[in-house]
């Protein structure tokens, strides 16, 4: 954990030195690209010894794949041999340390690489093996025409900035922000001439980057002092089953999956950070003007508090995730693409069964959350009055669902699961 808070401090001085001394105005796209891809791999060294390898065989393994195999099958082959490096990596956490986690966890990082492996491939196939029609309007915008060149996959993959923590970003919005092009065509989105502008405007990060520093130490405070006082184990020990009322160990269910989550607010908007610092996220600008800093944000802490439905809470949760998902699975599943979309989560997690509770459990609070808001929410919207009361039970339910769903998650092993369970 040292760490992890040491390199990713370290490559947020190192993205404002990146953003200001080689700016695209400063130097080429190439420099920019080795620089990225140095640090990166040392940063990946100095937080994980020599388990990093792991993830230099991955990235070459995969970058022989995308030169190789046929187009048709690039996304295939590279899914396959990604996805299947990852899961024995994760077999090895648990049958070499039972169910703990090791101290220099590479399995982070190479989670992150097997999406952009992943997600190259999918978008090199879509640019290259397929034809426009067939694509939808976002396949097609993301869709890549041509192979990368090592130095950009490298690049790609083990750049300092999301090497680390994330978050996992598209192959073509990271060129063009190597090349300086990715925050103009953001801005020509936007009439500039008829907000009275004679120019475009140069966004600056420093605004975005210092809110996101401010949650990220909010988040850490609150990590050290909630997340320690209240362990999730608590809600499985013994003594707390036989003494407290259902409706108390419902209440404390609630409190220390609220205590749980800190840490990942504090690891998601940190390297969120660490990544606008180096200019790179802007998303463009909303409607009243302000400029958005969120084309790579893992999270939206205020939607996922206040969500009233399942899919609110994890479409907010863990967002660039939920992107890769849709788009290596859900939109390519031939059958069952919800179901196929949570067990491929799972997988991705890795293979403590705690996970598959939690997933396969979310594939019937998500289909019973569905059912219920088609079937029931149009009664609920002829008056204020009945909408606010339908928001306030969906968000208690909602919650409760969330916490009965993530409890295994936490937990990991099967005995202590079922014993929740019951």
């Amino acid at each position: 954990q040292i760490n992890f808070v040491a390199c990713q401090l370290f490559a947020l001085l190192a993205a404002f030195w990146f953003r200001i001394y080689l700016g695209p105005s400063h130097a080429s796209s190439a420099v920019r690209h080795a620089f990225a891809t140095l640090f990166g791999i040392y940063f990946a060294v100095f937080c994980f010894g020599w388990y990093s390898i792991h993830l230099f065989v991955l990235v070459m393994m995969n970058y022989g794949i995308m030169n190789m195999a046929s187009i048709p099958n690039i996304h295939r082959y590279s899914f396959v041999v990604a996805m299947g490096y990852l899961t024995l990596c994760h077999i090895s956490r648990i049958y070499i340390f039972h169910y703990g986690i090791l101290t220099t966890d590479f399995s982070g990082p190479l989670m992150i690489i097997t999406q952009k492996i992943t997600t190259l491939a999918c978008q090199l196939h879509d640019g290259i093996g397929r034809q426009a029609e067939e694509l939808t309007a976002e396949q097609n915008r993301l869709a890549v025409k041509t192979r990368p060149s090592l130095l950009e996959y490298l690049s790609y993959l083990l750049n300092f900035m999301s090497i680390i923590a994330g978050p996992c970003s598209n192959y073509k919005d990271y060129i063009a922000f190597i090349e300086g092009r990715h925050v103009h065509m953001k801005l020509l989105e936007v009439n500039w001439k008829q907000k009275g502008y004679d120019r475009l405007p140069d966004p600056s990060p420093t605004g975005a980057v210092m809110y996101k520093l401010c949650i990220t130490l909010v988040s850490l405070i609150l990590f050290l002092t909630l997340t320690k006082n209240f362990p999730m184990a608590y809600i499985i020990d013994n003594e707390f089953l036989d003494k407290t009322p259902f409706l108390s160990r419902l209440a404390y269910l609630y409190v220390v999956t609220q205590a749980a989550k800190p840490k990942y607010y504090f690891a998601w908007t940190l390297a969120d950070a660490v990544n606008n610092a180096a200019g790179y996220g802007f998303s463009g600008v909303d409607e009243r003007g302000t400029f958005r800093w969120d084309l790579l944000s893992n999270l939206n802490i205020w939607n996922i508090e206040t969500a009233t439905s399942f899919k609110m809470y994890i479409e907010n949760w863990n967002i660039q995730t939920a992107a890769w998902l849709k788009r290596v699975c859900y939109d390519r599943a031939p059958w069952y693409p919800t179901a196929l979309t949570f067990i491929l989560s799972a997988l991705w997690h890795g293979i403590y069964p705690g996970y598959y509770f939690t997933f396969l459990t979310g594939i019937l609070i998500t289909l019973a959350a569905r059912a219920i808001r088609n079937n029931c929410r149009h009664y609920f919207l002829s008056s204020v009055p009945l909408k606010i009361a339908y928001d306030v039970v969906t968000w208690v339910v909602t919650q409760l669902a969330v916490c009965y769903t993530v409890a295994p998650f936490v937990m990991l092993a099967v005995e202590p699961t079922i014993k929740f369970y019951k």
